[in-house]
């Protein structure tokens, strides 16, 4: 991903304005060179300067959101099941207060 010659490119750059007043042309050449220059070598560090580094963060992006899909949806149905088990028991505590085992066995 580092093009040729990036480092010299910058080196050229900023000898030619030394000396001189403020060019912003050039000054804003320096930033954009040095800035691309540093993003390469933190791609290669990662290692992810190669031609298929693309197709792999599409497929963690998609891997990720996937994860967040499945995790998302069982804090759902555990939610669900929570809230139905304590129904069940609303339930039966109601039918235990009000002696429903009384009138069911008469």
């Amino acid at each position: 991903m580092i093009r040729p010659g990036a480092d010299d490119l910058l080196t050229q750059l900023i000898a030619s304005s030394e000396g001189q007043p403020v060019n912003y042309v050039i000054l804003q050449a320096m930033v954009e060179e040095a800035s691309n220059a540093g993003a390469c070598r933190a791609l290669g560090l990662l290692g992810l300067e190669d031609k298929t580094a693309r197709r792999d963060m599409d497929e963690l992006r998609e891997l990720l959101g996937t994860w967040r899909d499945v995790k998302k949806s069982a804090w759902q149905t555990a939610a669900r099941w929570i809230v139905r088990i304590m129904l069940a028991g609303l339930v039966v505590s109601i039918a235990y207060q009000s002696n429903l085992r009384a009138l069911l066995r008469s």
